[in-house]
């Protein structure tokens, strides 16, 4: 099996919510995550759960007026902790999707 290598300078940037429409987004099976930065090759989120890098990992990303939620499926890049809390742990991880131009298309 071969690594995949991700170069994050490759991706288009989408910084406003009008390029992209993405207001949510929820790891499978079912842990939400809020997306800190969006490009059309990935997705830079926190959760309060760990991400394993090299984990294959499917998104659901529900966009702005009402349109439904679309799959995205990716790999986790890198994960390290973000905050740490008296009661909870806060994690930000990078995901670069597999298809890149998945955000063009919505």
């Amino acid at each position: 099996m071969t690594a995949v290598r991700y170069d994050r300078r490759n991706g288009r940037r989408l910084d406003r919510l009008e390029e992209h429409g993405v207001i949510s987004a929820r790891i499978r099976p079912g842990h939400d995550v809020e997306v800190v930065d969006l490009s059309t090759g990935g997705v830079l989120v926190e959760s309060t759960h760990r991400l394993m890098p090299g984990a294959r990992v499917e998104l659901h990303l529900r966009s702005h007026g009402g349109r439904p939620t679309e799959m995205v499926r990716g790999h986790v890049v890198r994960c390290c902790v973000a905050r740490l809390g008296a009661h909870a742990i806060s994690y930000r991880g990078a995901i670069a999707f597999d298809d890149e131009q998945v955000l063009m298309r919505t």
